[in-house]
């Protein structure tokens, strides 16, 4: 039987995932090619590792173990969505990846999610791994379980057709928002800026349901209402109606910080035009990180 960890231990676990979600989140979005669905697989990721701690300790390498968790628990999903197949062992060719210079490491950091998701798994894995999130070649090999001529093989065909797709004219529409969704957000947005919370609660549901991100969750128009008084208390934001990655969303900016991109956003889901779920991710800010995004 294996022995629970004393509380000093459950500390250190904790603190390490406070300190590294950030970290776990730009490699979730990438993987996923997507902030939210990125944000998800982490909470999922962090449940198993919270999980498998007890039977884990003592950890050798415990961000390496921690990278380990969210990789498959990304690789998980993206079996789930059909959207690539599980990672394959890659071609063991003992070719030399040096490192990418600082040039090209930002260049890769700045790539957008939607690109990273032509790559295939391995490939990708590799490149955000080394080039997005600083890596070395040994750490890769133990994340990923591979080979390091495998890594390299993948570092080298990954970072060539990255460097391939910043080429390609980027002729994708821009998306808008629906009539509804621009009536409903508006809406929302102006009773919100006016700080006219008693009409935000009069277009909220009795069973609404609130995610405040990496904070907490709240049930039903009374507990949330406490959400809105919270708001009422601070004056450093003020809210936008537009898009994440295509999806209708409210987009939070700090007045304080004239010509700032958004701090933050909301997202809402809607029920016979009252507000069923709010999820909130003013205490995970790291998630916009890279998000596309427009106003």
């Amino acid at each position: 039987m294996s022995k629970a960890p004393d509380a000093s231990a459950a500390a250190g676990i904790d603190g390490l995932l406070a300190a590294m979600r950030p970290k776990l989140h730009r490699y979730c979005a990438r993987m996923v090619g997507s902030v939210i669905d990125g944000e998800d697989v982490l909470q999922d990721a962090l449940i198993k590792a919270v999980e498998a701690f007890a039977s884990a300790v003592p950890l050798q390498n415990p961000q390496a173990w921690l990278f380990r968790i969210v990789h498959n628990t990304a690789l998980d999903f993206l079996r789930r969505r059909n959207r690539q197949q599980a990672l394959q062992s890659g071609e063991e060719v003992d070719m030399i990846a040096d490192p990418a210079d600082t040039v090209a490491a930002h260049e890769f950091a700045s790539t957008s999610l939607r690109t990273f998701m032509r790559l295939p798994p391995a490939q990708r894995s590799s490149v955000i791994l080394m080039d997005v999130l600083g890596c070395s070649l040994r750490e890769v090999c133990d994340v990923l379980d591979f080979t390091l001529p495998a890594v390299k093989a993948a570092l080298h065909r990954g970072r060539a057709q990255l460097r391939e797709f910043a080429g390609e004219p980027d002729e994708l529409p821009q998306p808008k928002l629906s009539e509804a969704d621009r009536d409903r957000l508006g809406k929302y947005v102006a009773h919100f800026n006016a700080r006219d919370f008693d009409a935000i609660r009069a277009m909220v549901a009795d069973d609404v349901r609130l995610e405040l991100v990496n904070k907490t969750r709240l049930n039903g128009k009374a507990e949330v209402s406490r959400y809105f008084g919270n708001y009422s208390k601070i004056s450093d934001w003020h809210l936008v109606p537009g898009l994440v990655e295509q999806r209708p969303a409210i987009l939070v900016f700090d007045p304080n910080a004239p010509g700032a991109g958004p701090k933050y956003f909301v997202l809402l889901q809607w029920s016979a035009d009252k507000v069923a779920t709010i999820r909130d991710f003013r205490h995970a800010p790291y998630v916009i990180d890279g998000a596309e995004y427009q106003v």
